[in-house]
């Protein structure tokens, strides 16, 4: 994978989003912290990456047949974007449990929706067949080396900032897990790019599915309970290609609890301005909740998405005066 190469690839149809220092966490903690804002991303979110990085490698035969996905909601309404611009016909399964919001948005964008009953992997399982079926390519949100490749483009960029910035390579890094191609991607280019910096994953302590399969050594079912990571929830395809790379890139692990989730988001938009969705409240609580082991040290977040539900910013909202 060559995520430096994606990024120049993706660069006409994805923002460069910003790397904005905290200094609330920063003063709170005695760590230098940067946000990596993918929640200002044209989508709300780092999906928008490796969807096209994955678009933009069909050929015209793949792309005039169109395209099967399936989303929680984040992927799909970056699968739904790449293919309006690039006039490819687009068709999501989501979960039945998919915010009407989020559903609206996709079908916003001229992508066909079908809500499939269960969650998440039920509705990537379905659209899987389907795609296998109409003989139209299936664009997984994570088992795919290509999307995986153009969510490292998240980690190139950092790099980049932080040079600029004259701050040097980061000591570790902080991301959210569902499937596990985020943190794949970022943590495949920072292993060659700064093999110093360590990768830290970040699970609700709700919904650890990945968590559990990487302990167990292989795809296994894990209980889950109803998580403000809704963006990371659900199972993980069998045969999923991001466990033997997360196993490799992952350092260390931590499971926050939904109270921990809430805390961060809150302090993001009390102190950092910034609305973030409750994945991406999961990394910040896993800093805080490991601070200790990074004063002095340089850590970046990744603020993976913004796209949240009504009840949950009242929440957050509440608390955060």
């Amino acid at each position: 994978m060559d995520s430096a190469a994606a990024l120049q690839r993706i660069r006409p149809y994805v923002r460069e989003t910003p790397l904005q220092h905290s200094p609330g966490l920063a003063e709170a903690t005695g760590a230098t912290v940067y946000l990596k804002l993918e929640n200002v991303q044209e989508t709300g979110a780092f999906k928008l990456r490796g969807a096209a990085n994955k678009l933009l490698s069909l050929s015209r035969e793949e792309a005039a047949r169109g395209i099967v996905a399936a989303s929680t909601g984040n992927h799909a309404l970056a699968v739904a974007t790449m293919g309006s611009k690039l006039g490819i016909p687009v068709e999501i399964f989501v979960s039945e449990h998919i915010h009407p919001r989020k559903r609206s948005r996709i079908e916003g964008l001229n992508a066909r929706v079908r809500a499939i009953a269960g969650d998440a992997l039920a509705a990537e399982l379905a659209a899987r067949r389907e795609g296998e079926r109409s003989g139209r390519p299936y664009v997984s949100p994570y088992n795919d080396p290509v999307i995986i490749e153009g969510q490292g483009t998240l980690a190139v960029e950092v790099l980049q900032q932080l040079a600029v910035l004259g701050a040097g390579r980061p000591d570790a890094v902080f991301v959210a897990v569902g499937g596990g191609g985020l943190v794949g991607g970022i943590g495949t280019h920072v292993r060659e790019a700064s093999p110093g910096t360590g990768i830290v994953g970040c699970w609700p302590a709700n919904s650890p599915a990945l968590h559990a399969c990487i302990q167990a050594g292989a795809i296994i079912e894990v209980p889950e309970k109803p998580t403000f990571s809704t963006s990371t929830a659900g199972g993980v395809e069998p045969g999923a290609i991001t466990l033997p790379i997360c196993r490799r890139v992952i350092d260390r692990d931590i499971l926050v609890s939904e109270d921990e989730i809430l805390d961060a988001t809150r302090r993001v938009f009390r102190q950092d301005g910034q609305l973030i969705e409750g994945a991406a409240g999961v990394a910040v609580a896993a800093f805080l909740q490991s601070a200790g082991d990074y004063v002095a040290k340089t850590v970046v977040i990744i603020v993976c998405g913004g796209n949240v539900d009504p009840e949950f910013e009242a929440r957050v909202r509440d608390g955060a005066p």
